[in-house]
């Protein structure tokens, strides 16, 4: 099981950051699939007014994690950009 260690900042306005933390679960689940290898994933408010998010996932080396990632958060990221919030990675 790797982390991998993603942050969604604010475009706009946005979401209060309270209410995007269920927001961001449901995009991610929703746009998963089983090759992602996502097991869990945890996001919460964070200093800089955004969300931190780490995502568990199964890979056999952080590298393809990382892949397995970037690929499903460029799924979520356009969901995401509609409620205010640009996603990135770590």
């Amino acid at each position: 099981m790797r982390m991998i260690h993603a942050c969604l900042t604010s475009t706009d306005s946005g979401l209060p950051t309270a209410t995007a933390v269920p927001l961001v679960h449901d995009l991610v689940w929703a746009h998963a699939r089983p090759s992602d290898g996502l097991e869990h994933l945890r996001a919460r408010p964070a200093p800089y007014g955004g969300l931190d998010v780490v995502l568990f996932v199964r890979a056999r080396s952080d590298g393809t994690a990382r892949n397995q990632m970037r690929a499903l958060l460029g799924r979520v990221a356009g969901p995401a950009a509609t409620h205010g919030f640009a996603i990135h990675l770590a």
